[in-house]
């Protein structure tokens, strides 16, 4: 392109309304110059974050096995120089680095009135040859959602125009919840690896087709001539990640075998253009799936809440397959235009960071998060304190709102050890900011929140840190359930990833340097647990009560272990 092209592009994009005026010099990150036949445009684990927030991305990353030191783990300044980026507003986007001061000088991103602006663009741009294919995680993760039983985002999704989707905290609303929703739903749930179990049929839950899926396991949609089959992969683990008691009638899994054997069904018999999975996986296990399973074109991956800016091409019997993964909390678009090709196809890719400051939302959107804000407002709106540190939670260890929370249960619930999950999902607050009962929820909405406390000796104590690190750093993904080490406070540890399990903790001890014996009990401290019904208060209580006592919360650091035997690991900056 030549410079009077690139400057008409620039000054078409402004003036089609995008583009706030005051930043019209970052209007080239909006320019969307068509390519090709059709257009698939990709966002996934949304959380519920229907307005502009701040996400720090991680400098924990670690990869284990044959990913080490591959993306998606890869962090800060390494991720720069892997992708070769030196501009300051793409390093905050894709980075952790002076999280603070690009914040404060590049403001939010995402909001779904911003996303929307983008992606009607994205569509009239492609002539509507075009769709929109949406990971899931998009229901939960705020407290609007909550009070909502994710309704909130059915509707955003409707008006955003969701073709097809999949899904993992959806199933959390429970069953019950989840069907009302995907009535509501206007686009297409898809999910090969979600079969019916035997007490189904005791419910009278008859499957959609013979093969005993509880949803279509695939859809297809006719674009531009073209056939595209898109076959769902709901996460893997649901019934373990979270409490089984709210799908007592569904199994899930990886489910390879039937991935390819489905794959082949539809290559015979609807003889598509194009086959896409849309998933729920991880990177990791996404990278293991296009290596194991042939005839998939592109997955369309997420979970991990991975940045990928670049697509992986991962090579298997039958050709390549890309792998994508978008972010999380309606940070980024992934915009994929393809020329098809009688057996192939070429491709054009696009990453597109949502910087509110930069875009113009969409009034309607807005029209629609006023009125489902409106009755939830003073709840969610309630002043508690205020931060002096940054507060965030994305790493491999301890965020600084992790700590938080953390300190909160020990606080309020007089404990002397608190455990809490490694959930990925959860916005950041910037130092010195307000911080009110709505970014509370925003790490703590979910359907299982009660607290506990109980005596735990040493050896189980021991035991669970291994069980997690064994999911977080298994070397094959497939033993990998997504999230990241559980949260603690009073404990101090030393973890060698690459270790055998039940061998990856080691130096374990009190917060004073007290060694924790293996026959002694400790009171502890905890939520969210997955096998069993607490009876404590929700820790959004626990939360909101300590930070009201406190009034200013500090920290200077964030508890992260020692971590062995990975000097040469660029997942890790610090």
């Amino acid at each position: 392109m030549n410079r009077r092209d690139f400057l008409q592009l620039l000054l078409a994009t402004y003036f089609s309304g995008i583009i706030q005026k005051s930043h019209a010099n970052h209007s080239n990150i909006y320019n969307f110059e068509k390519y090709g036949d059709i257009r698939l445009l990709h966002i996934t684990d949304t959380h519920a974050q229907l307005e502009p927030n701040y996400f720090r991305e991680p400098n924990y990353n670690i990869g284990v096995g044959t990913n080490k030191n591959k993306p998606p783990h890869i962090v800060g300044n390494e991720f720069l120089k892997y992708y070769g980026i030196d501009n300051d507003i793409y390093k905050h986007a894709y980075t952790y680095l002076n999280f603070n001061i690009l914040a404060n000088k590049y403001g939010k991103i995402g909001g779904y009135a911003y996303l929307k602006t983008i992606i009607d663009q994205l569509r009239e741009e492609s002539n509507n040859n075009c769709l929109l294919l949406d990971g899931g995680d998009t229901w939960q993760g705020t407290g609007l959602s909550l009070l909502e039983n994710g309704k909130d985002m059915v509707e955003a999704s409707n008006l955003l125009g969701v073709d097809v989707m999949t899904g993992h905290w959806e199933f959390t609303f429970g069953e019950k919840m989840f069907l009302e929703n995907i009535s509501l739903f206007k686009g297409d749930f898809v999910a090969q690896n979600i079969m019916l179990n035997e007490e189904a049929i005791f419910n009278d839950i008859e499957p959609v087709d013979e093969d005993n899926h509880y949803q279509k396991p695939y859809t297809i949609k006719e674009i531009n001539n073209s056939k595209i089959a898109i076959i769902g992969q709901a996460f893997p683990y649901t019934p373990i990640a979270n409490p089984r008691r709210f799908i007592p009638n569904l199994t899930f899994g990886i489910k390879e075998k039937e991935l390819q054997n489905l794959v082949n069904k539809i290559k015979n018999t609807e003889k598509p253009s194009l086959i896409i999975l849309l998933s729920h996986n991880g990177v990791d296990v996404d990278k293991k799936v296009a290596q194991n399973v042939s005839g998939l074109d592109i997955i369309f991956g997420g979970h991990t809440h991975d940045v990928l800016p670049r697509p992986l091409e991962i090579l298997n019997s039958s050709g390549r397959t890309l792998v994508i993964n978008s972010g999380c909390n309606g940070k980024f678009v992934s915009s994929l235009d393809l020329k098809i090709k009688k057996h192939s196809f070429n491709y054009r890719y696009k990453l597109i960071p949502i910087f509110s400051d930069l875009i113009k939302p969409s009034q309607n959107m807005i029209n629609l998060i006023k009125i489902k804000n409106q009755p939830h407002a003073s709840l969610l709106n309630k002043y508690l304190g205020k931060t002096n540190t940054t507060l965030y939670r994305r790493s491999n260890f301890n965020g600084t709102f992790d700590n938080l929370i953390c300190d909160a249960m020990n606080n309020i619930l007089d404990t002397e050890i608190s455990l809490s999950p490694g959930f990925r999902w959860g916005t950041s607050v910037l130092s010195g900011e307000d911080i009110k009962m709505k970014d509370v929820y925003n790490h703590t909405a979910i359907t299982y929140p009660n607290t506990y406390t109980r005596e735990m000796s040493g050896e189980l104590i021991k035991t669970i840190l291994e069980d997690v690190a064994d999911n977080l750093f298994n070397p094959d993904p497939y033993l990998q359930q997504g999230g990241d080490m559980v949260r603690t406070k009073g404990l101090k540890y030393t973890i060698t990833p690459q270790a055998k399990v039940n061998h990856r903790i080691s130096d374990l001890a009190l917060s004073n340097g007290n060694k924790i014996e293996s026959n002694k009990t400790y009171k502890v401290s905890g939520w969210a647990s997955v096998n069993q019904e607490e009876s404590g208060k929700p820790i959004w209580d626990i939360t909101s009560k300590y930070i009201q006592n406190i009034k200013n919360y500090d920290i200077n650091t964030s508890f992260e272990p020692k971590i062995k035997l990975e000097n040469d690991n660029i997942g890790i900056e610090t």
